[in-house]
């Protein structure tokens, strides 16, 4: 070996250096000395900062981390991109390669990833949030470019140049494949700033990386990881600018119902209960710690049980309002004529209103071959009406809806513009509607102010 040459090796999601001083290894972006094995290391995500930096010092190196080469990616499409598609990639490009492409849902954010892939011409692994989403991109992908492509996941474990894995699996595998490619593309990116799904950005060497999503913000702040883990936002449309031309035009309505006087008592009463506790506990419900202390502190007596009861009683009160139920029957006959998306918090609900109007519900429990035959059907026209819980927030396409109704949901953001773009999917001059069922006097009106200050709720 010559003294004067720098190694580099792929070990188990880190870069391994070797062939120089502690001082010159040490000097260079990400590397430390590693006391456990007696070796100069680096997370595999510094690959790239590395590579440029010895060649930028004109050092020797032997570059036997990489197991991939240069890949041209001719289509066989010839679609022309949109104006937005065209400046997404050409915004990620002049970026060197990195950051993440903010676009609402139906707009096309996997044409862009299409084209971004063609444009690095590097061996790509495409990370989704689901096995759905993992099939519907190896289907896209397949018909894109004349290649086989592979899949990592669902019992899956075929690599290929072109290769499509989740979340799951791309964190726990990262050893496997940290190597092998070029371009790392994270769909709906806003899931990678996690403990254990972030290790799958970490681990790689991938020199290109675009992350995907209509929804970048977060909850707990950890958006800011991803400069370090993708690259920064480096291109954003808002559902607003696109509404029209690209997207199905909208409007957003939003309905109240009361409680009647003895469920306003029994909401105020187990909000009290539950609030009292907090209180007492020091508990700030607001901050991303809240809930979990929350938890905490409720398994440890009896007043923390009660308190955990109170807080269920409430939430069912609002969310479940019997109300609710009498107005939704009102709104299906209205839109009769319609395809309807009900949306809930929880799948009791979901049940129940499946049984009382007879209609398809879509759960976490609903089998794939029976979800692909509901929306199938759904989308036929043979269905005009579907009721579900969360699982259709995200990513998956039903271009027939245009009337949806949300009974209940989270106090996310994220969570309502998702639903909203489950309507906004181009399906001839359809024109969407998104309407809000609020319970007056409760914690929903908040959390209803709270989430039209989105711009697409302006």
């Amino acid at each position: 070996m010559n003294d004067a040459t720098i190694h580099l090796r792929f070990d188990a999601g880190t870069l391994l250096l070797e062939g120089s001083s502690a001082e010159v290894l040490t000097s260079l972006p990400g590397v430390q000395f590693d006391a456990r094995t007696r070796t100069h290391r680096a997370q595999g995500r510094a690959y790239r900062a590395i590579v440029e930096t010895l060649l930028e010092r004109k050092l020797a190196f032997q570059d036997e981390a990489r197991v991939y080469q240069k890949t041209p990616w001719p289509l066989r499409t010839s679609r022309d991109p949109f104006p937005h598609q065209r400046e997404a990639v050409e915004s990620w490009w002049r970026n060197r390669g990195q950051g993440i492409v903010v676009l609402p849902t139906g707009t096309g954010k996997t044409f862009v990833a299409i084209l971004a892939i063609q444009r690095a011409q590097r061996p790509a692994l495409i990370v989704a949030p689901t096995i759905d989403l993992m099939s519907q991109w190896y289907s896209e992908l397949s018909l894109a470019f004349d290649v086989p492509v592979g899949l990592l996941g669902g019992g899956y474990h075929e690599f290929q140049p072109l290769t499509v894995t989740t979340y799951d699996s791309a964190h726990i595998h990262v050893e496997r494949w940290g190597n092998r490619f070029g371009l790392l593309i994270f769909d709906e990116c806003h899931h990678l700033p996690g403990a254990s799904y972030m290790t799958s950005a970490q681990g790689a060497i991938a020199p290109y990386r675009l992350g995907l999503t209509a929804t970048p913000e977060r909850t707990d702040g950890m958006e800011s990881l991803y400069p370090e883990l993708i690259g920064p936002i480096v291109y954003r449309r808002e559902i607003r600018e696109l509404a029209g031309n690209y997207l199905a035009d909208y409007h957003v309505e939003r309905l109240y119902v009361e409680l009647t006087e003895a469920e306003a008592a029994a909401y105020q009463q187990a909000r009290e209960c539950y609030r009292q506790f907090c209180s007492q506990k020091g508990i700030n419900m607001g901050s991303p710690a809240g809930w979990s202390r929350f938890i905490q502190e409720t398994c440890r007596s009896r007043e923390g049980r009660a308190a955990f009861q109170a807080f269920q009683e409430q939430r069912r009160l609002a969310l479940a309002a019997p109300a609710k139920l009498e107005l939704l029957e009102k709104l299906l006959h209205r839109y009769r004529q319609d395809r309807v998306l009900i949306f809930t918090y929880d799948n009791a609900t979901v049940y129940q209103i499946a049984r009382r109007y007879l209609v398809p519900a879509i759960t976490h429990q609903t089998k794939t071959k029976e979800r692909k035959q509901i929306l199938d059907r759904f989308h036929s026209g043979e269905y005009s009406v579907v009721v579900t819980s969360r699982v259709l927030n995200e990513g998956v396409d039903v271009p027939a809806a245009n009337v949806g109704i949300i009974l209940s949901g989270t106090s996310t953001v994220r969570e309502h513009v998702q639903r909203l773009g489950r309507l906004l999917r181009k399906h001839g001059e359809k024109k969407a509607r998104l309407i809000e069922v609020v319970t007056r006097g409760t914690v929903e009106e908040f959390i209803t102010q709270r989430r039209t200050q989105h711009h697409a709720y302006q």
